[in-house]
């Protein structure tokens, strides 16, 4: 009878599930992909809602069943789905132990994924930190303690138990404007000696009145001597640092209301102390209408690479792993979360960006799309994007509240 009971709560979650995939809109090519894309059709996970504690929660996976909404990606490639039945996961980090921690920002959790048996899909979901006020981001410090974000604070998680269940919490950082672009995504130095943190704007389009907004903030790791380290950046999602460098890239959102087309989302290489433009100057060379005048945009810093308006780039990794072809090495890949007010709705997928021998940034290049079907129903919106140990990428859905591996098996 209980096996029963589980099997139809599993039936009526997939229904409901699906029920609430209705949004409409027009699928749009941006920039074609160097290969041959092929099809790949991933298996959906099934997770029936159970208590949470902090034990060790397994899926229930129904692998039977097939979406009749792949992924299309260059030949040679394949996605899984690593685990299903999250609540808006955003931001994900490898621990020291090579497990996942994603913020689950629609459950006020963070939650361990373990793949022990490496078969690609993790073996349950742990909590390990819960009570949160909308986590959505974290980082690892060299002494294992584990940072997390809320939008008006920092917190520091330390003495976890021998179940992985942090004991310790503490603010390490407390009054971060709230409001507004409320993510704020952490990334410790890769010498772990200074903590960023990316505080978006309080608006669309504005003059502050703190100074902490649009910037990338900069702090010691026990949450002191707060300076800003680069300006007028209306929303800094993803930070990176480039392999073997110290040169920190960032992901940055365009303004609004200037149509399809104004101003490009941008990808930047940050220069400490810089100044990049919002509100008054867009990627270095678009003055803005409301707020700027014929100088506004002297001195402002240029983009690495642009991205078409509206697509709002999340997450961002650096390729440094040895899986993926050779061509694919130290490529910037960008997860895509999509247009809300675009007429033409753009984004809702993976791109990659080759990085020249120079280190400039090539042309932006699609690698892993569908999840805007042709028919224009939108079913996922990637966030973050990191690499797991054996060289896959991983990538979060908040929309659909899974996370999928990507992973090159060859021809």
């Amino acid at each position: 009878m209980k096996t029963h009971w589980i099997i139809a709560l599993g039936v009526l979650y997939a229904i409901s599930a699906c029920s609430q995939i209705n949004q409409t809109a027009q699928v749009t090519d941006s920039l074609p992909p160097t290969v041959e894309p092929t099809q790949i059709v991933i298996t959906p996970t099934l997770t029936v809602p159970v208590e949470v504690t902090n034990a060790v929660v397994p899926t229930v996976v129904a692998t039977n069943r097939q979406t009749d909404s792949p992924i299309t990606l260059p030949e040679g490639f394949q996605i899984g789905v690593y685990v299903s039945g999250l609540a808006g996961p955003r931001m994900m980090t490898v621990g020291p132990d090579g497990a996942v921690y994603v913020a689950e920002r629609g459950a006020n959790r963070i939650v361990r994924l373990a793949d022990i048996n490496g078969d690609g899909e993790a073996d349950g979901i742990e909590v390990i930190a819960d009570g949160l006020n909308k986590p959505d981001s974290l980082a690892f410090y060299s002494d294992g303690s584990l940072y997390v974000s809320e939008p008006t604070k920092v917190i520091r998680f330390s003495a976890p138990n021998s179940d992985g269940v942090f004991q310790d919490r503490e603010v390490i950082i407390s009054g971060l404007p709230g409001g507004g672009h409320a993510t704020r995504t952490l990334l410790f130095s890769p010498d772990f000696s200074k903590l960023f943190v990316a505080v978006g704007s309080s608006c669309n389009i504005c003059l502050e009145t703190d100074s902490r907004r649009a910037t990338i903030m900069q702090y010691d790791p026990d949450g002191s001597n707060g300076t800003i380290y680069a300006s007028g950046l209306r929303n800094v999602v993803g930070m990176s640092f480039k392999p073997g460098t110290e040169e920190l890239w960032a992901s940055n959102n365009g303004r609004d209301n200037l149509g399809d087309t104004n101003p490009p989302e941008t990808i930047y290489a940050i220069q400490q102390n810089a100044n990049y433009g919002w509100p008054v100057c867009h990627a270095g060379r678009i003055i803005d209408p409301d707020f700027g005048s014929s100088d506004s945009c002297n001195g402002v810093q240029t983009p690495q690479a642009e991205l078409a308006a509206h697509m709002a780039p999340l997450g961002i990794t650096f390729y440094a792993g040895n899986q993926f072809p050779q061509d694919y090495q130290v490529n910037l890949f960008v997860a895509l979360h999509g247009s809300w007010n675009s007429t033409v709705p753009v984004g809702y997928k993976i791109m990659r960006i080759p990085i020249n021998a120079d280190g400039s940034a090539g042309q932006p290049i699609d690698f892993a799309t569908g999840w805007l079907r042709s028919d224009g129903v939108v079913w996922g919106r990637p966030v973050g994007i990191v690499e797991l140990p054996d060289g896959s990428l991983l990538v979060s859905d908040d929309k659909g509240g899974t996370l999928f591996r990507i992973y090159y098996k060859g021809s």
